[in-house]
């Protein structure tokens, strides 16, 4: 799905850390990973070299020397670590603005700092779970699932946001059947493999053993697989998760598919920290973020680090130059 032009970059909350880590980050790439900043030039650190931009076909000569900027007006100032309501509808408006330039083709991937979702539910009203469920909502798409990503292993949670005693409810064929569909075509259109392996967890310890831990492996998990597998799918499980992410079982497949949060999120995050990047499948668009929050108590004081934003901005590039 090649796909030419800038990366489009929302500001995020203006409180946190996203404008000092988009600074950074620019000033790491330059011209090798084009992109502009969309918001209000206000709010970014003192002394930034600032070139605003009327249209993202600006950007790529723009980059070089100077912070590229696609400028908004928000209607808050910028009390580092407070987050002001304020600035609510137009830290959507970045998104929304950002989401438009790609679908136009104007730009070619989305990237997006990260946003603060009580300041945007008391200063406009915002209705979404976070970033995922929004985008979705501006896509059309009634479903799309995250992946976090690095060099060093790739998972995809079949439940996210809910507590540990709801995912046996929440989890069913149906959720997991879709999650490695679109887990597989994600893989194929904006990875370039053709023929991804996917490796499934199983939800209890040790995959259930044999029942004596759990019977959802034996009552549906396994016959889901047998009949993906069946469907031409190179799908392997369920694995007990306490080896599946070890280095010679991760050399074994291209994604792996865990069934909460946790058991996907820990892993990667122990193995790079600071180099995972959340991937959101299911759009029509390719869109990346750093694996990170606001980290209001650090915002302003220059100790913010901008790799998984750099590795976001990278990957964005990356997907978009895949055949």
């Amino acid at each position: 799905m090649t796909v030419s032009g800038p990366i489009a970059l929302s500001c995020g909350e203006p409180a946190g850390i996203g404008p000092e880590i988009s600074v950074k980050a620019w000033e790491a790439l330059r011209s090798s990973c084009p992109f502009f900043w969309i918001g209000d030039p206000r709010h970014l650190p003192a002394g930034t070299p600032v070139r605003e931009i009327a249209a993202p076909s600006e950007a790529a000569s723009v980059c070089a020397g100077h912070f590229p900027v696609l400028p908004l007006v928000f209607g808050g100032g910028t009390v580092k670590g407070t987050a002001d309501p304020a600035n609510a509808t137009g830290v959507i408006q970045s998104i929304e603005t950002a989401v438009k330039l790609v679908q136009s083709g104007e730009a070619s991937a989305v990237c997006t700092a990260p946003i603060h979702k009580k300041a945007l539910i008391d200063g406009a009203g915002f209705a979404y779970q976070g970033h995922t469920e929004f985008l979705a909502a501006l896509a059309g798409r009634k479903r799309v699932v995250m992946m976090l990503a690095s060099e060093q292993l790739r998972v995809v949670p079949a439940t996210i946001h809910i507590a540990l005693c709801d995912v046996p409810r929440a989890l069913t064929p149906e959720i997991l059947r879709e999650t490695v569909e679109i887990t597989v075509a994600g893989l194929q259109d904006q990875f370039g493999i053709n023929a991804p392996r996917i490796a499934v967890a199983g939800l209890n310890p040790h995959a259930g053993e044999g029942g004596a831990m759990g019977s959802e492996e034996l009552d549906w998990i396994t016959p889901l697989v047998q009949q993906m597998q069946s469907e031409g799918l190179n799908i392997t499980g369920p694995h007990p998760a306490d080896t599946m992410f070890h280095a010679a079982a991760r050399a074994r497949y291209d994604a792996a598919v865990c069934m909460y949060h946790d058991q996907a999120l820990i892993p990667i995050k122990t193995l790079d920290f600071d180099r995972g990047v959340n991937v959101t499948l299911g759009l029509p668009f390719i869109r990346t973020s750093p694996d990170h929050g606001t980290a209001f108590d650090i915002a302003g004081t220059g100790q913010a680090n901008p790799t998984s934003l750099i590795e976001a901005l990278k990957l964005a590039q990356s997907m978009a130059a895949s055949p």
